[in-house]
């Protein structure tokens, strides 16, 4: 697939403070990257320095090949940009916010109404086309900002934490929202604390520590590395002990753990050959309630690959 997104050695300089050092990213047209870091990593700054909105000390981006930093304005028409902490106005409503921005990205006055009611009709908001935006949830707030980001159908999202201070049903508001715009093909460079709701549209993710990146690429390839294989989960109606002293002796098998009722098994061989650990296990005669490969948990990664340090 075609690489849309890259930086080269972007970097960021506030005095002694490096925000942002040489940070070389890549994403392929489609992807959908979860962008992790502790709070002061420096995720908001490559975020802003990608959309135009603050100038590398060093180094670039390139948004479908063309440079930030030689073609603001073209790059600008190729990306939609949601910052954590947005304005609105007072005393306008849901459609006038919508229309004045659909203005600003000049869009003909006689296509505005339908492209208006598009995003409204797309991020659930079509009920609120008349309310002043004042009066509108925190949850539709957001809704309402992501609307404005997609007025102009941008190949590339840049969202920064669009759950932030969101309440449970808000977040899988969001959520499914952000699973309907990977359906639809867009490009998602997103930074979110909410490591596990990530897990469940992201298919890569970068992790950002003091400015640096530590390690990116395809969510479960990285998981695997993390944990030294492939993560399989086992539940047995008996015999506990004698099945992690069996699963213990097999081939591929790192290590086996009993948590909460659960074998943890670390398995590092061929994904087509996981088969054979059930296959010993039910001629042994145990007796087995379910087998499967576990869930990625960004979470996991995460505190894996990371210090826990701050810029």
């Amino acid at each position: 697939m075609s690489i849309i997104l890259r930086t080269e050695h972007l970097t960021k300089v506030y005095g002694p403070l490096i925000a942002v050092n040489n940070l070389c990213l890549e994403i392929n047209a489609g992807d959908i990257m979860g962008f992790i870091g502790p709070n002061g990593a420096g995720k908001t700054t490559t975020i802003k320095m990608i959309a135009t909105l603050l100038r590398p000390t060093s180094g670039t981006a390139y948004v479908n090949d063309m440079n930030v930093l030689e073609h603001p304005t073209e790059v600008r028409r190729m990306i939609g940009y949601m910052p954590d902490f947005f304005g609105v106005y007072d005393d306008v409503k849901t459609w006038e916010y919508l229309d004045f921005f659909a203005a600003a990205y000049k869009i003909p006055s006689h296509k505005r109404k339908r492209t208006i009611d598009n995003v409204l009709e797309l991020t659930d908001l079509m009920g609120k086309r008349d309310d002043f935006v004042e009066t509108l949830s925190r949850g539709m707030k957001q809704r309402l900002c992501l609307a404005k980001t997609l007025l102009h159908d941008p190949a590339v999202l840049l969202l920064d934490e669009p759950a932030s201070g969101l309440d449970p049903r808000a977040r899988i508001d969001i959520k499914e929202l952000l699973k309907e715009l990977k359906s639809m093909g867009k490009t998602i460079l997103i930074s979110s604390h909410i490591l596990p709701e990530l897990a469940d549209f992201c298919n890569k993710v970068a992790i950002i520590e003091r400015g640096e990146l530590i390690v990116s690429g395809d969510v479960a390839e990285i998981m695997g590395k993390a944990r030294g294989g492939k993560l399989l989960e086992l539940r047995l109606v008996d015999r506990f002990e004698d099945a992690i002293t069996m699963l213990s002796e097999m081939q591929n098998i790192r290590s086996v753990k009993q948590e909460d009722g659960i074998l943890r098994i670390q398995y590092t061989g061929e994904p087509d050959q996981q088969y054979e650990i059930l296959t010993a296990l039910v001629s042994s005669g145990f007796k087995v309630q379910s087998f499967c490969e576990a869930q990625i948990d960004l979470e996991d990664i995460f505190m894996k690959v990371t210090t826990g340090a701050v810029a």
